[in-house]
């Protein structure tokens, strides 16, 4: 009996042995990759980074506020983890001003993932990891090779260019449907998307307060306020990129708005929404008085945003 069960150890261990080589990583972004599934970067081992930027739906999440350890609520709604390799700022308030910053805050954060970055760095060690990044960085593992590593694999998610907008750009004019382009010139126009969600990723990367912030109880986010105490930053969020943007619901920083649809609705009309917002952007003081027809076709062309990888994905009404 005691032989036959030594001899499924060491089965066990040679298969344990033998997965590792199978998986060990060739580039840095093959090591962040493994990190970033890797349930190990939470204190009791329950979730990994994807466990909330979840890569069927282009790496964001489709909860309201995301689950950390031990259940808890996350204050934020789990942004998309793609095409962020243009970014001049990271987490809707911009506190973090490179991705080496951003990718070790949710590591150490109590709500979140709560390890404190030495633990992970101890457990990295005693582990297939340190052949890895030795292999990798000629060191072991620490704090800034960590974050290049996470960072390296988070700035390879970037969109492959192959939605119906940008074949419909790049001349196949049947790309988009009749509705999906005379959404793009509502977009650009009437609706004043363009104002703000322009560039390659459909963001200018500027912050902008769009009434979500009245000091009440629900709505009380300061933002951008928070990290510059300018009063004029009162409110403000990092204005996000709309690739695939269909899949990435619920929106808003605070995942307010369960569809596109919705969005659409409150952008026509912020006021009905939200009473008394303070320090409102004066592109969005205004009703756009949209037709319901209008409002269809506009997100018609938002879906039309989407990689061909998430076209069965989209979140509809």
């Amino acid at each position: 009996m005691f032989k036959g069960l030594y001899i499924i150890i060491i089965l066990l261990t040679l298969y344990g042995c033998l997965n590792s080589v199978q998986t060990a990583p060739e580039t840095e972004v093959e090591l962040g990759k493994l990190l970033f599934f890797d349930k190990m970067l939470s204190s009791d081992h329950s979730i990994s980074c994807a466990s909330c930027h979840k890569p069927e739906f282009a790496f964001a999440d489709t909860m309201k506020f995301s689950l950390g350890v031990d259940g808890q609520k996350g204050v934020r709604n789990t942004p998309s983890s793609m095409n962020m390799a243009s970014r001049p700022f990271f987490f809707y308030d911009g506190r973090a001003a490179t991705i080496e910053e951003q990718v070790l805050v949710p590591i150490h954060n109590p709500v979140e993932m709560d390890l404190p970055v030495p633990e992970l760095l101890e457990r990295l060690r005693g582990s297939h990891y340190k052949a890895w990044f030795e292999k990798t960085y000629n060191k072991q593992p620490d704090s800034t090779n960590l974050s290049a590593a996470l960072g390296a694999f988070v700035f390879s998610l970037e969109s492959p260019g192959d939605t119906p907008f940008d074949k419909w750009m790049q001349g196949d004019e049947k790309a988009m449907t009749e509705q999906q382009i005379a959404g793009r010139e509502i977009f650009n126009e009437k609706a004043k998307c363009f104002d703000c969600h322009f560039g390659p990723d459909f963001t200018g990367d500027e912050f902008r307060n769009i009434g979500l912030f009245n000091g009440s109880d629900s709505l009380n986010e300061a933002g951008r306020f928070g990290i510059t105490g300018d009063l004029d930053d009162l409110g403000k969020m990092k204005v996000p990129g709309l690739r695939n943007i269909a899949v990435t619901g619920p929106y808003m920083h605070n995942g307010m708005f369960e569809t596109l649809e919705e969005v659409v609705e409150f952008y026509d009309n912020p006021e009905t929404f939200v009473k008394n917002a303070i320090n409102r952007d004066t592109l969005v003081q205004e009703p756009l008085n949209l037709t319901e027809e209008e409002k269809e076709y506009l997100v018609a062309f938002m879906h039309a945003l989407t990689d061909s990888s998430y076209a069965d994905k989209t979140i509809k009404k």
